[in-house]
């Protein structure tokens, strides 16, 4: 267990992971600074909220810079995973300072021991988690779910779990030099974030650090057949369990089944439809039998578990038109996956944002395939509409609003509008769910067409 008692302690970023690590901190005794570059005024409202909560509370605020949070005299620092690499945290480390993350810190400081499942991957780690925790909890285990899905770890390492579900990012993992699940789990990696790292194997190896201190005792499960997932599950020594198409958990037309016990679960008990949801599925089955998880537990689970907000959700049908929000589809690969995975032949796309660096050739080569038009909206929709050239029929749109009709135009009976980004949220919206919201909204407002 870490020692915080009597400890300088410097939380740099004050989200959700960085206030719950200040609170912790201080709990145990630490002197905490509290330090963003952000000022209050320009914080989002929950941040604002936490951070007048925790200045209550006796931690020291530090806000529209680090230059008056003593970072060069702190005897650990704990950075938030939204905070890149900085000038003053490179100086800290460079001088012998532990920095850790948010995860790290909170791992260390867990009152009663539980196996860790760590779940990562570009796209359907958050599906996967939730997943995983409902076979567990109808297999009779107290889980925690949470980490960059939820609630942060940090803020119940005083409960006792039967097992702790974290879903867990590229960002969580780059400082977390004693991290070592019990269970980790790398479900693709595909472009993102390629404006924070430098270059894909940098971001692959953010990811696989999940795996680099397991020990035979530990499980590392991986698609089938995925070269750079492999790559990085043999930086540890677990033992490699894959799944999808010929995977140890194989995933056919009809049925996941585990091929090293021979149970089975048919495709048609799945709540969540799509591909896509399936080979989530096959992963999260790794896990719990891993566990201990009766096959009945899950295919309880399976058959009931109906997917998140803003991943595939279907708003409306209206017309013969069906609408869906995958606001959360945030990257290129996410986007190719919502788009390939319609059951419908063709749809009208939603895309744009904020521009992450990766390439948008996937998605034209999925436009190709499944695309009606495009809808291009956000700072990004000039780049990819250079990308899509002629491919399908770009139109731009000032708002979400406009999208939203502008698309109604275009689709046909037993088509689909999609709104699945390729981007980021933050040039027109708060985050993703906020994108989501409004899509909702504006598809509900949208009224009946002519008999």
């Amino acid at each position: 267990m870490i020692e915080l008692s009597g400890q300088r302690v410097v939380v740099v970023g004050v989200g959700a992971s960085g206030a719950a690590a200040a609170r912790l901190c201080l709990a145990r005794g630490a002197s905490v600074v509290a330090t963003d570059r952000k000022a209050e005024a320009d914080l989002p409202p929950l941040a604002r909220t936490a951070c007048s909560a925790l200045a209550e509370a006796g931690v020291r605020l530090a806000l529209g810079g680090h230059e008056t949070a003593g970072i060069e005299r702190a005897d650990l620092i704990v950075v938030s995973p939204g905070v890149p690499s900085i000038p003053e945290i490179a100086s800290a480390e460079q001088r012998g300072i532990p920095v850790i993350g948010e995860v790290e810190l909170a791992v260390r400081s867990l009152l009663h021991d539980a196996p860790i499942v760590a779940v990562g991957g570009t796209n359907g780690k958050s599906t996967t988690t939730t997943l995983v925790g409902e076979m567990l909890t109808r297999g009779g285990r107290r889980a925690f779910i949470g980490g960059n899905l939820g609630e942060p770890l940090s803020a119940h390492v005083d409960e006792r779990w039967d097992v702790i579900v974290l879903e867990v990012s590229s960002f969580q993992m780059e400082r977390a030099p004693t991290f070592r699940p019990r269970v980790a789990v790398l479900l693709n990696v595909t472009d993102d974030h390629l404006d924070r790292y430098d270059g894909f194997e940098a971001y692959a190896h953010a990811k696989g650090n999940a795996f680099a201190r397991q020990t035979p005792d530990d499980l590392a499960v991986v698609p089938v057949f995925d070269a750079v997932s492999e790559r990085q599950a043999r930086r540890g020594r677990g033992r490699i369990v894959t799944f999808g198409p010929g995977g140890d958990i194989d995933v056919s037309q009809e049925r996941i089944e585990d091929r090293r016990s021979g149970a089975a679960w048919a495709r048609r008990e799945l709540a969540i439809a799509g591909e896509h949801n399936a080979l989530n599925a096959a992963a999260a089955v790794a896990v719990a039998v891993d566990l201990g998880v009766s096959a009945e537990a899950v295919r309880g689970a399976l058959a009931s578990f109906r997917g998140l907000p803003h991943r595939m959700s279907l708003v409306r049908e209206l017309g013969g038109v069906r609408f869906y929000d995958d606001s959360k589809g945030t990257n290129v690969g996410a986007a190719v996956t919502a788009l390939l995975g319609l059951a419908e032949p063709r749809a009208v796309l939603i895309a744009g944002g904020r521009d992450k660096g990766g390439s948008y050739e996937p998605l034209v080569l999925a436009l190709r395939e499944k695309g009606k038009a495009a809808v291009l909206i956000g700072e990004a929709r000039a780049a990819i509409a250079r990308a899509i050239g002629q491919v399908v029929p770009v139109h731009e749109a000032a708002t979400l609003g406009e999208a939203v009709r502008l698309s109604r135009r275009l689709a046909s009976p037993g088509e689909a509008v999609l709104l699945s980004p390729a981007c980021s949220s933050y040039d027109m919206f708060v985050d993703y769910k906020q994108r989501g919201d409004e899509f909702a909204r504006e598809v509900r407002a949208l009224g009946e067409p002519p008999s």
